[in-house]
Order: C-alpha cells, then structure tokens, then sequence
C-alpha cells in the first residue's frame, strides 16, 4: 500500500498503480496515462427517514444540502470584477456572461463604473481578453466558494 503522491512512485518501483483520481491532472503531470477506469463513484447524501421526519432535523438537513450545493455550484465558477469607461461599458456588458444580472456601480469622481458578475469558471480565459478588447481595465477573477440562488 502506498500512502500520497502514488504516481511519483512510477516507474521507481512499479509498472503500474491504480489510483484515486478525480480529473487525472497529477497523473498525467508525472508523464503517466490512465489505461482503464475501474470504477466511477458518486457522492451521496443519506438521512435517517425518521430523522427526517422531525420537522427541525429536517429543516438542519435542508440546511447542509444547501450549504454543499452552494459550494459544488461555486467549483464551476468565479467573480469576474473589472473597471470601465462610461463610453465602453455597453460594450463590456454585451460580451460579459453572467448569471442573473452584472453589478454595475459607479466609480467615486464620475471617471466610470465598476463591474462584476459570476462567469463559468470554463470561459474565463477567453473571456478576459475578450473584456481587454471590449474596454475593460483593473480585470479580476476572484475564485468563489459558494453560491446559493
């Protein structure tokens, strides 16, 4: 048995590991292939039925259930906040994804507006640049921890 960082044993001293893995990246990052998968598993979330049944346990349950969405949800996400111009932001703001709506505030001394909103975690790297093009200044990509609609 081995204990952290398996794939750095390879080919030290074996030909071969099976390993837990969730995307691969350190795997293939240490030069190895995965050659088959084994087993694909998921998380559950399990409750006592008459635990559930109590109105405050389950109100506590819905709570946590809450809580773990909220912060699953954030994984495939970040805050993108940035600065533009009165004269650029329609511009930024029609090549800006966001969820319901962008914050848009004004900046102190009337000299444009800041932006933000929550873009897929996925886009971001086009997406900047794509906001440089558009006006935009002062970009920021803020990872999130949760988001709970």
């Amino acid at each position: 048995m081995s204990h952290g960082a398996t794939e750095a044993k390879v080919p030290d001293i074996a030909d071969a590991i099976v390993e837990i893995t969730e995307t691969g990246r350190a795997i293939r990052a240490a030069g190895l292939r995965i050659i088959d998968t084994i087993l694909v598993s998921y998380t559950e979330v399990v409750a006592n039925p008459e635990a559930a049944r109590d109105p405050a346990k389950l109100h506590a349950m819905t709570q946590i259930m809450t809580l773990l969405t909220g912060a699953l949800k954030a994984r495939a996400n970040v805050l993108v906040k940035l600065n533009v111009g009165e004269a650029d932001l329609n511009s930024v703001i029609e090549t800006l994804p966001f969820m319901k709506a962008p914050t848009i505030s004004k900046l102190y001394g009337d000299v444009g507006y800041a932006v933000e909103a929550v873009v897929a975690r996925s886009q971001i790297n086009t997406l900047i640049p794509a906001l440089k093009d558009a006006g935009a200044t002062d970009i920021l990509e803020i990872p999130l921890s949760k988001i709970v609609p």
